[in-house]
């Protein structure tokens, strides 16, 4: 049987011209068992997509939750409002403002007709190009602009823009404006603080964000609120030492100095003696921080704290104070200035005239170099620069602001002797404005220092003993001469009170020499003489023209910053003398 089906197959083949033997396909035979395997196999996949579905929809919904999250969920930031910063009187410097930034779909927006988005571009401050540049884009979020008033926000939300959307923000607002700006300082778009004390307090002011999840469908509406909240805190507000009043005179009395003399830029800070609190401090060029679109780095600058020189005569009282601390001299120590210059190696040591025989007052009275060097060259370099060191000089100043500088005082056994005596009479040495101001409270303060603060001192600090009282008595002896009509400071007298200081007008450095036509023209007093309250500091840089010197160029505006000062403090007078004598060589000294 088996042989004839054979035999009617090839006979099948052969009448359609194949030979059945020649036809390898027809001549396979599939094994029974590969169907099976198929089948088994299919069966298993099937099982292993069911096992999986029951997994994900029944056993584990985690995975498939956390996918709708990231599509549909979102995290909304609830920002915390910022700390506001008063001044000592409670006047606000810095509060922060609610405002809201505009974001958009730019997918949605651009169905939007042209005349709306001519509109938008118009609301945002925008042309139309740029509108058309921020949402050209394959992103499902950007940014339009942040930090829009909520006026004009209502607006912008009036025009109904499919895919226009809106984020609650604060804007950083600054009353006093430039005036105060170098203490307060600004912060950025996202509310993190740039400069100065907005920098410096950061962490206190910031507060702590809070958060609120929600759903959102595809065009951003939200649609169900999940309950998950984290409530903000708010930053902490802080009080400052500045007293607006006095910032405020400050300010306009820098600027004018500045402009009436044609000068560089200009910087002057008050202290309170007793606290060591910074009253006011104020620079010229400044810059508004409610609206810096403009600002520069000569506008950032506080030069107060951050640009360094040489202070020149103004360092004089304190190379005196450690002659007469270590009892090498007296007030009444006569030293031969004649005839006007002193040789110290090749150098040579020079006065502005000759002026003969000083006492060591007369020698801070007339600013006189010749006897400033012969004064301390007999003092031991080390003993000098520890005085320098203890007085804050060549160390940043410890008052948490940032950019404050240290200066620069070398190390004493590399001093040659002219190298000393031009240190004395301050050259060679350089300092900040607050640095020689605070070196100052060592005579204010009978002998000692205290440190500095920006913020509101509510017990007044220890003070580390530098000289004896004795000596800071007779250092501020001297420094009232210097505001009589015989001294180089006349123009620093105030009407009512007693006040004194030293004038500095120091040679700037450039390319490495003194120049003889640029200077920094400073002077640092106190008021009132008989019970010191304050102590401040004047610095012109770079004044043009005939009167470049402390005496003529700061000395003035230290007496109009001392006048108010005493003023508002309801210090009483001190002193009968109303009738001001200003001689014509008045402000003239030794450079």
């Amino acid at each position: 049987m088996k042989r004839g089906g054979q035999g009617v197959q090839a006979r099948v083949a052969a009448s359609k011209g194949v030979s059945f033997s020649q036809s390898p396909v027809l001549a396979v035979r599939l094994p029974s068992w590969r169907s099976r395997v198929v089948l088994f196999v299919m069966f298993v996949a099937f099982a292993a997509l069911a096992g999986r579905a029951m997994w994900l929809q029944a056993l584990s919904t985690q995975f498939l939750q956390r996918q709708g999250e990231i599509r549909y969920a979102r995290t909304l930031e609830l920002p915390a409002t910022r700390g506001r910063i008063f001044d000592r009187n409670g006047q606000v410097l810095a509060s922060s403002l609610p405002v809201k930034a505009v974001w958009a779909i730019p997918e949605d927006v651009l169905k939007s007709p042209a005349d709306k988005l001519h509109e938008l571009a118009a609301l945002l401050d925008l042309s139309d190009a740029e509108l058309h540049k921020k949402l050209d884009s394959d992103r499902t979020f950007v940014y339009l602009k942040r930090q829009v008033e909520l006026d004009v926000v209502d607006k912008i939300m009036k025009l109904g823009i499919e895919g226009i959307e809106t984020r609650k923000e604060y804007k950083r607002y600054y009353p006093q404006g430039e005036v105060a700006t170098h203490v307060v300082g600004f912060t950025n778009v996202e509310d993190v603080g740039q400069e100065s004390m907005e920098l410096a307090l950061q962490k206190t002011l910031v507060g702590q964000s809070g958060s609120r999840r929600v759903i959102k469908d595809r065009l951003g509406r939200i649609v169900e609120d999940l309950g998950a909240t984290k409530e903000p805190h708010d930053g902490q507000d802080v009080t400052l030492a500045l007293d607006s009043k006095l910032q405020y005179i400050a300010f306009t009395q820098v600027k004018e100095a500045v402009e009436k003399y044609h000068a560089k830029a200009g910087g002057a800070v008050i202290l309170d003696v007793h606290t060591g609190e910074i009253l006011a401090l104020a620079n010229w060029p400044s810059y508004n921080p409610n609206d810096r679109t403009r600002l520069s780095g000569e506008q950032l600058r506080n030069r107060v704290l951050t640009d360094t020189f040489e202070p020149g005569s103004t360092l004089k009282p304190l190379t005196v104070a450690l002659a007469l601390d270590t009892h090498r001299v007296t007030p009444d120590t006569v030293y031969d200035t004649s005839p006007g210059r002193i040789v110290i190696g090749d150098k040579t040591v020079r006065d502005s005239h000759a002026h003969g025989a000083l006492t060591v007052s007369q020698i801070i009275m007339k600013s006189s170099n010749v006897g400033m060097s012969k004064i301390a060259l007999p003092i031991p370099a080390q003993e000098m620069w520890e005085i320098f060191t203890k007085s804050g000089f060549g160390q940043q100043p410890k008052i948490g602001f940032p950019g404050a500088v240290a200066g620069r005082v070398r190390p004493y056994k590399s001093w040659r002797p002219i190298e000393q005596a031009n240190m004395a009479f301050g050259q060679g040495i350089s300092v900040s404005l607050i640095q020689l101001a605070r070196s100052y409270m060592i005579y204010a303060r009978d002998g000692d220092l205290i440190p500095l603060s920006f913020l509101k001192v509510n017990e007044p600090p220890q003070g580390t003993p530098v000289v004896s009282p004795k000596t800071a008595a007779q250092v501020r002896a001297m420094l009232e001469t210097v505001v009589s009509p015989e001294g180089t400071a006349p123009q620093a007298q105030v009407p009512g009170y007693r006040v004194g200081g030293k004038t500095g007008t120091a040679q700037k450095v450039l390319n490495g020499h003194y120049s003889q036509s640029h200077y920094i023209a400073n002077f640092v007093g106190i008021a009132p003489m008989s019970n010191p309250r304050f102590v401040i500091a004047v610095m012109v840089d770079d004044p043009v023209g005939v009167f470049h010197q402390g005496g003529t160029v700061a000395a003035p505006t230290f007496a109009l910053l001392a006048a108010n000062a005493l003023r508002a403090a309801n210090v009483a007078p001190d002193s009968n003398v109303t009738n001001i004598i200003i001689p014509a060589n008045s402000g003239e000294e030794a450079m």
